[in-house]
């Protein structure tokens, strides 16, 4: 298939994708499903940090033991530390540095590992430092990345899907500011480099719907939907907003590359607001709209993220994308969060549009509620 076609594919996913209503689950199965189509203003920022509160709390509350410190549970604490940056409520602090230490900030696998699924905790590990600066929380993580700059130097195809862009890219990003080490940095650039546009032979990004490829398995040629159209993953997507969004903010505006990847989010950005859904959600398949067509949480909160950040950066026109930052937040506050603030419709662990399904209004996991987290703390500060 040409990427002409595809491009046409998306747009026309795109007209379907506006009168896709906000489906529920299993029959029978409880909804909070929004009576009319989401406003696209923004609440006020005590009406965000409201919501954000209430969903924490709620997770807080069902999880005495903070639990592991794979990328699960540190997208969570990711999103926790924003929103005690927001809130400076000393709670969420507390409960992130008991995680932290119930670990000794250690890394799964050991200094040697190069897979970006263990990096992900180093960013919490990062943000505690930070508050409370002690080079012990940081001697695992860059032991690790040290590794992966000196050890087989020449060797950039460790990223091969592109969630490891989350996982991965913000470690590198921060210790080299921290450190002023450009080394950090310039492996950074050739992990990414390789995943946008070697992997699988043409790279995980097609530039001619500036939308990723989850993995080479479903690069032209490879996985289709049940009606033969392209598979590409909401939330696989998300993960490369998020990541381009935590090393946007880390890097120094002169940094090396920093223009590539303003551009790259900037490009994703403008390509996911035409495919947005009428009840505010994105698809899990964004180029096929029938396939698995209910509200998912995790890649609307990754895209709500990437989009009030990119609007805030100045990288978009805020009044054209304001509103679709607005509607998904919106969206996602009429339909997936409980009174209780139980957050729901998040898609579990798995690689593809069909993984974990049925997503249900019960539907959650650690990492959705991180992105939530990320999601609402970048929209408030979008507020007057």
């Amino acid at each position: 298939m040409k990427r002409l076609d595809r491009r046409q594919l998306l747009l026309r996913g795109a007209a379907l994708a506006v009168a896709v209503p906000a489906l529920g689950g299993l029959a029978g199965a409880p909804t909070a499903r929004a009576a009319e189509p989401p406003s696209d203003r923004l609440p006020s920022r005590a009406e965000i940090v409201d919501v954000l509160r209430r969903v924490a709390d709620q997770w807080i509350g069902s999880h005495d033991d903070p639990g592991d410190n794979a990328w699960a549970r540190a997208t969570f604490f990711s999103g926790l530390m924003a929103l005690f940056r927001l809130s400076e409520d000393d709670r969420y602090l507390d409960y992130a540095r008991s995680w932290a230490e119930q670990h000794d900030y250690a890394v799964i696998s050991g200094p040697t590992t190069r897979h970006a699924d263990n990096f992900t905790a180093m960013q919490a590990y990062l943000d505690l430092y930070e508050v409370e600066p002690d080079e012990q929380k940081l001697a695992a993580a860059e032991a690790t990345l040290r590794h992966m700059i000196t050890d087989q130097p020449d060797k950039n195809d460790d990223w091969w899907w592109d969630d490891a862009l989350h996982m991965g890219m913000p470690p590198f990003a921060r210790f080299g500011r921290l450190r002023t080490d450009t080394a950090y940095w310039n492996k950074l650039y050739a992990l990414y480099d390789h995943t946008k546009n070697a992997e699988g032979g043409p790279g995980l990004y097609d530039p001619d719907t500036d939308l990723w490829y989850r993995d080479a398995k479903f690069l032209p040629g490879g996985i289709v939907s049940p009606s033969g159209k392209p598979v590409v993953w909401s939330r696989g997507n998300g993960w490369v907003a998020a990541g381009h969004v935590k090393t946007l903010k880390a890097l120094p505006a002169d940094a090396a590359h920093v223009p590539e990847y303003r551009e790259t989010l900037t490009h994703l950005v403008t390509a996911l607001a035409p495919l947005q859904r009428s009840d505010g959600f994105w698809n899990v398949n964004l180029a096929d709209p029938a396939h698995f067509p209910g509200p998912e949480t995790s890649g609307t909160s990754f895209f709500t993220y990437g989009t009030a950040y990119a609007v805030g950066a100045g990288l978009v026109d805020r009044d054209t994308y304001l509103p679709v930052a607005a509607r998904a937040w919106n969206g996602l506050v009429a339909t997936a969060v409980h009174p209780n603030g139980f957050l729901g419709y998040v898609q579990g662990v798995g690689d593809r549009p069909d993984s974990s399904q049925p997503v249900t209004y019960d539907s959650t996991a650690d990492f959705g509620v991180g992105g939530f987290l990320l999601a609402g703390t970048e929209l408030a500060s979008l507020t007057s």
